[in-house]
């Protein structure tokens, strides 16, 4: 089989590796992919993970037998429906399905609609309609939701009045993440702990893999800015037999019934970002991807063909396979450049790998670099994803931190407690 993977970050670097072990795959193509990925895949240099034309133009050409479309922008664009209307073999949601991470006002109308547990919430379109809705509500902190895709950054959270309105601004006014702060969700505050869940699913069927524990904040102790991911670790120790059937009932299989009610099937990988609360587990928000960096803890614990469960979902037949995981934990320690995620440099030489991007020892997910006259550079925000597999958490955490070590590059930034509220 030759398979396409669109995207250039440390989530498709996971996916290629993971895809490199099926016995079904012989050739792999990323578009664009980036420096590190090019020792795993054929890259196509040039290429945007936006150009739906591009890929289908490309897909056609060199008779790919599968697209797995992993970012979320080519997803809600509907890069899945223009690359089956090419008969071309896809894994990932439709458009009108991938909505439900392409809009935050959707997700949680449709959440209200059907009885899915998530926080109390009111939409705005104007700030000052917003502005008055938290004066009179008067309950902090308040969460602040630009409606459409902002790179993990679009959640505010306002411990006051004059924050809200400073968030308010932020995302209406100023416009920081584009049209997507054109419409705002509002919503109650909830307590609890995080945890990430991926599920693959055929529309029908889901099959959750395991879960994690992602780390959004910039720094240690979750202080400063919001992140893609500054780390993650898998499983979520917090996640236990009785919470997983609890999301399963009451979130999971209604999320699915829900959206074929609305004749939007969901097919492919669906995200639940939870808060497990005192009332129980709630729905923060939905991504219709991969997670980025939980696939980097997630794929290395599968066992099963990643090929065989995309098939399964191609025919609607994953109550059908008994998808299997190492029973083991997994840690991911970023490495990123100095400022991120406001402004960086890019093209620092990375020391420590070798020729082929790796470390002796763990698995490193290239998200931004290069690679030019026999080196790797930094070319991104988030370089690169330090990966560790171990019997128990402590082991994988430090065999992650071990590796870290040995790597360098000017003003690389990293956290130092990834894992710790886990233990």
């Amino acid at each position: 089989m030759k398979i396409l993977v669109v995207g250039s970050g440390g989530r498709e670097h996971a996916i290629i590796r993971k895809l490199k072990e099926s016995p079904k795959v012989d050739t792999i193509y990323a578009y664009p992919g980036n420096g590190g990925i090019s020792a795993d895949a054929i890259c196509v240099e040039g290429g945007k993970a936006t150009d739906i034309p591009g890929v289908v133009a490309f897909a056609k050409e060199h008779q790919i037998d599968r697209v797995v479309v992993a970012p979320d922008d080519p997803l809600v664009l509907g890069m899945v429906d223009a690359l089956n209307e090419a008969g071309i073999r896809t894994f990932g949601p439709k458009a009108n399905a991938a909505i439900l991470e392409g809009s935050k006002v959707f997700s949680k109308n449709l959440m209200k609609k059907y009885g899915i547990p998530t926080a109390a919430y009111e939409t705005f379109d104007n700030p000052k309609d917003a502005e008055s809705y938290i004066q009179r509500q008067n309950q902090y902190p308040v969460v602040i939701k630009a409606d459409g895709l902002a790179l993990g950054k679009g959640v505010l959270i306002a411990q006051n009045y004059e924050d809200a309105c400073q968030a308010l601004k932020t995302i209406m006014e100023d416009k920081a993440f584009g049209a997507s702060g054109n419409h705002v969700v509002v919503e109650e505050f909830l307590e609890g702990v995080e945890v990430s869940v991926l599920a693959f699913t055929d529309s029908k069927t889901v099959k959750p893999m395991v879960s994690s524990m992602d780390h959004k904040r910039a720094m240690d102790g979750d202080q400063g800015l919001n992140t893609g991911g500054m780390g993650t670790i898998a499983p979520n120790p917090h996640y236990t037999q009785q919470v997983a059937q609890q999301c399963m009932e009451r979130i999971f299989l209604p999320t699915i019934a829900a959206m074929e009610k609305e004749g939007r099937p969901f097919k492919g990988c669906l995200y639940f970002g939870l808060m497990l609360t005192k009332k129980g587990p709630y729905v923060i928000e939905y991504n219709c991807r991969f997670g980025d960096p939980e696939t980097q803890v997630v794929l290395p614990l599968l066992e099963t063909d990643l090929e065989e469960i995309f098939e399964a979902i191609d025919g609607q037949r994953l109550d059908q396979l008994e998808i299997c995981w190492k029973n083991q934990a997994a840690a991911c320690v970023i490495l990123a450049s100095g400022g991120y995620p406001v402004s960086y440099q890019k093209g620092y030489p990375i020391h420590g790998l070798d020729e082929k991007g790796q470390l002796d020892g763990a698995c490193i997910y290239h998200a931004g670099t290069k690679y030019a006259d026999g080196q790797y550079l930094t070319n991104g925000g988030r370089v690169l994803g330090v990966t560790t597999t171990g019997d128990t958490l402590p082991q994988a955490l430090q065999r992650a931190y071990d590796a870290v070590k040995k790597i360098d590059f000017t003003d690389m930034h990293y956290r130092k407690d990834i894992g710790a509220k886990a233990l």
